[in-house]
């Protein structure tokens, strides 16, 4: 019998508490005040020394009997201002917020995850950094970046994982490359000059030019991009006009592109600036446009994909059950990945009749927690497999070097 899955078993209850327990009580952004000291005090308790990063951050190192690389498991901390919509008994008790993606789980199957490693740390070849980080959603990330959580002791390798209603229950989602986009935000302000509807001609309509800069925008993705290169556009908003009969002075456009491939300074946005102006001009508009870059694209690295491949075939107990998935969505884990190698695995949770298909950030959204010792399961045999596969690597390299000398 596997040993592993044997104790992750025994601790099938406590996981799924912790997370319904989060998931009745969840809190926003830099707001997760609860949950992290719950957090610090289940890692206090495994005697785990504990550190605050970025207001509601939690740090902890789980230090092995033998010197070697830092592997960093990361989990997310907050929950989304949605109303949930749930008939459950963990419903959410903070109204118009709600763990609708999975980030309950997340944090309770690495705390988990810790309780099940520091009984093994006496066979880990190197140590373990444990990050539960806060305001995911509004990539708060960097802000952890930027106060060293890569730093003191230098962080060798991450993984992340992430519950998947996309894919089926018991299904993992693994592959090498860009599996999550990077999402540009922007706003464009198209300025016309405002009159009556009965005397167009006195006006300059922003709404005809904002219209065709919406209809001309589309050549980007389908025109001017390779088809190979994943790229989607999408204008989530549009505002201008106060009555039937009035022409407004302005209109402005709001919306996302995404990219699933590191664009370096060849970026959809700037494409989608220069069509917008050209536009306008056409329709004696002037026109501004600002964005900014939420997230970078998420790249897997290869040699990380291959070193959790193992484990994941392992806990999935049937290689079929492991399959290739990308997405269009977007995770600022992909901010640490660029840093160093890592590895981001989906960990599927659909099931109709668990009534758990529901997409994320969704009010129906909810998991099959059954999936959830997979989780645990993930983290501490993808860090088994690491530290494995970067002492061979020592070993090999001692090797070369001392034939190197004869």
């Amino acid at each position: 019998m596997d040993p592993i899955k044997n104790q992750v078993k025994d601790l099938k209850e406590e996981l799924i508490a912790l997370r319904r327990d989060f998931h009745e009580y969840p809190e926003l952004g830099y707001q997760e005040h609860r949950t992290a000291q719950i957090v610090e005090e289940y890692l206090q308790e495994l005697g785990i020394e504990t550190h605050r990063m970025t207001q509601t951050g939690v740090t902890g190192m789980i230090k092995g009997k033998t010197e070697g690389p830092v592997l960093m498991l990361r989990a997310d901390l907050d929950a989304l201002p949605v109303q949930e919509e749930n008939k459950v008994p963990y419903a959410s008790k903070n109204p118009g917020v709600m763990h609708a993606c999975g980030h309950d789980a997340h944090t309770a199957m690495l705390m988990v995850a810790a309780k099940v490693l520091v009984g093994m740390k006496d066979e880990l070849k190197g140590n373990i950094k444990l990050v539960f980080q806060p305001n995911e959603e509004n990539a708060g990330a960097l802000p952890m970046i930027n106060e060293g959580v890569l730093d003191n002791p230098k962080v060798d390798a991450v993984v992340g994982v992430h519950i998947w209603t996309p894919l089926p229950s018991g299904t993992i989602g693994l592959s090498a490359g860009g599996v999550m986009s990077g999402l540009d935000i922007f706003k464009i302000l198209v300025r016309g000059y405002g009159g009556h509807s009965g005397y167009p001609e006195t006006a300059i309509d922003p709404i005809i030019a904002a219209s065709d800069i919406v209809l001309s925008a589309q050549r980007v993705q389908t025109r001017e991009i390779s088809c190979m290169k994943p790229t989607t556009m999408s204008f989530g908003k549009i505002e201008g006009g106060t009555k039937a009969n009035i022409i407004p002075d302005y209109v402005s456009l709001e919306g996302s592109i995404r990219t699933l491939y590191d664009d370096g300074d060849d970026k959809a946005v700037l494409r989608l600036k220069r069509i917008a102006e050209k536009v306008a001009e056409a329709h004696h508009c002037e026109c501004q446009m600002e964005w900014f870059r939420e997230n970078i694209a998420l790249i897997n690295d290869e040699n990380m994909v291959k070193v959790m491949m193992s484990a994941a075939r392992e806990v999935a107990g049937n290689e079929e059950r492991v399959v290739p998935h990308s997405n269009m969505a977007s995770e600022d884990f992909s901010e640490f990945a660029a840093l160093v190698p890592g590895v981001f695995i989906f960990l599927g949770t659909g099931n109709e009749a668990k009534e758990t298909h529901y997409p994320h950030h969704n009010p129906r959204f909810n998991i099959d927690e059954d999936v959830m010792p997979m989780g645990v399961e993930l983290f501490v045999k993808g860090a088994l497999s690491y530290f494995k596969q970067q002492e061979a690597i020592s070993k090999r390299e001692e090797a070369e070097d001392l034939s190197g000398d004869d």
